[in-house]
């Protein structure tokens, strides 16, 4: 084992513990480093180095001041604690510590501006800073895990021949792995990978939803029908874990699933994916509303209240069963397309924001291994950006125009049979309601903004006359002609 360590962790939870041995399996010597709480969380270190890490090339240390210097120079030392302060206090605690040119990682879910706000600050202090998202959960950190780094540039060199040693590989040997841009893009990404995994998660939901609910289909059946969609189209992580939730079989024989109490948590990325689009207008709709989904889930003493006064429709389905599991089918993958459409969307506007020079064919690469939302859906995004690199949307690519045309019939049709039968699929209609706006040449906004001009004479633009030319009208012929001036927010 080398006496300095090539690399440091500080924060030995599920991820923290799981990248240390993927960077050691890798012939990295890993510094190792937890924060204690008194009486909670002693002996972390310890437990480690003579468990999991018994026998390999770790260099444990209970004192900060040991962990900084059993590192070799340039230091290199990644952060995986709890987002918010507890990056602050770390940072401020690591700082005294610290030689100019020194390198830290948070490896955390951070909001953006936060990091943002610390390569600025820690610029100022002559170290380097490294935004960086990382998905997988704990097999895909233990065994290669989608990385997403953004930050200080001249920290990446210093950094690049671990993590992407570390990162899943594609078939041909490529890293799920390359730098994102400046300061905060890095976990922009990961912010909107996030999104796109709650989009996708709950659209898999309102299938499952429709199976129960509309066809009666039991767990097993459910597990048929997932077992068959992962081996086409849909192949991906997600439909493959719910392939294998649906066949799980409790204690007593009968589903797991099925005695889950229908409350889903969350940690609040999907609700910054959310928050952002507001501020940038870009319309997230597919994302908004699965975050507006889990929070309904949680609304569960007011849903089984409502429940008891409020009632469905009365009839039942009496159609063609596996007629309508085709058209689920392909009404899943037509709104798995806009979940991914809308956030690249996201991305575009985001880097025209913040200034970055975003490379959309290379996130996609980041996300074909290692990470929740892998698929092989995403090669095409990536053929896609290839193309033609500033594409705008994704359903003006050919292949995406001609898949989501092809699926449209039979996406209206599940839309159409689940909200006359009581069915709730938010995601899946505000998808097919998204399509059908953005290839709307006219919307009624015409008649909005002569509502806005009349109550607020906040004025309106002419078809007949240049864009940028506004006009008010004196509706009542006694509110003036003094107008608001005109702005977009």
């Amino acid at each position: 084992m080398k006496e300095k360590a090539d690399i440091g962790m500080i924060g030995l939870a599920v991820m923290g513990e799981n990248l240390s041995l993927n960077m050691e399996s890798k012939g990295f010597t890993v510094a190792v480093y937890n924060r204690t709480v008194p009486g909670i969380e002693e002996g972390v270190v310890d437990r480690f180095i003579h468990g999991r890490g018994r026998g390999k090339c770790f260099i444990g240390s209970e004192k900060i001041e040991d962990f900084v210097r059993s590192l070799a120079k340039p230091r290199r030392i990644m952060m995986m604690v709890k987002a918010g302060k507890p990056v602050d206090e770390l940072i401020e605690q690591l700082l005294p510590l610290l030689d100019k040119g020194d390198i830290l990682i948070d490896g955390g879910n951070s909001h953006f501006p936060d990091t943002i706000r610390r390569t600025k600050y820690l610029e100022s202090r002559g170290i380097l800073f490294i935004g960086t998202g990382v998905s997988g959960g704990e097999e895909g950190a233990l065994r290669g895990p989608s990385i997403m780094p953004g930050g200080s540039p001249a920290a990446w060199p210093h950094v690049k021949p671990i993590f992407q040693a570390i990162a899943a590989k594609v078939a041909d040997g490529t890293p799920c792995c390359d730098w994102v841009g400046a300061n905060g893009a890095g976990h922009f990404v990961k912010m909107v990978h996030n999104g796109i995994e709650y989009g996708d998660m709950q659209l898999i939901c309102e299938a499952y939803q429709v199976m129960k609910e509309l066809l009666g289909m039991s767990a097993g059946e459910m597990h048929e029908v997932f077992k068959k969609w992962n081996t086409g189209d849909l192949d991906s992580y997600l439909i493959e874990i719910t392939r294998d939730i649906l066949a799980f079989k409790d204690t007593d024989g009968r589903p797991l699933v099925d005695k889950i109490l229908d409350t889903a948590g969350q940690k609040g990325t999907g609700k910054w994916t959310s928050v952002v689009s507001l501020d940038l207008g870009i319309p997230l709709t597919l994302i908004s509303e699965a975050v507006f989904a889990r929070c309904l889930s949680a609304m569960k003493e007011e849903r089984v209240e409502a429940s008891k006064v409020l009632h469905p429709p009365a009839q039942k389905f009496a159609g063609d069963k596996q007629a309508l599991l085709d058209d689920l089918e392909q009404a899943l993958y037509a709104s798995k397309i806009i979940s991914y459409t809308q956030g690249f969307v996201l991305l575009h506007e985001a880097a025209r924001e913040y200034q970055w020079d975003l490379n959309y064919g290379g996130i996609a690469l980041l996300w074909r291994g290692g990470c929740i939302i892998r698929s092989a859906f995403l090669a095409k995004i990536k053929d896609a950006f290839d193309a033609h690199p500033q594409l705008s949307n994704l359903l003006l690519d050919p292949f995406f125009k001609e898949r989501i045309e092809r699926s449209q019939q039979a996406w209206r049709r599940v839309v159409s049979a689940a909200i006359m039968h009581g069915v709730w699929i938010p995601a899946m209609s505000t998808a097919l309601c998204y399509y059908d706006g953005l290839r709307s040449a006219r919307l009624p906004a015409n008649l909005l903004q002569a509502q806005r001009d009349y109550f607020g004479a906040h004025q309106y633009e002419r078809i007949d006359r240049p864009r940028g030319e506004f006009f008010h009208t004196n509706w009542t012929g006694h509110g003036g002609d003094t107008a608001s001036s005109a702005y977009t927010v």
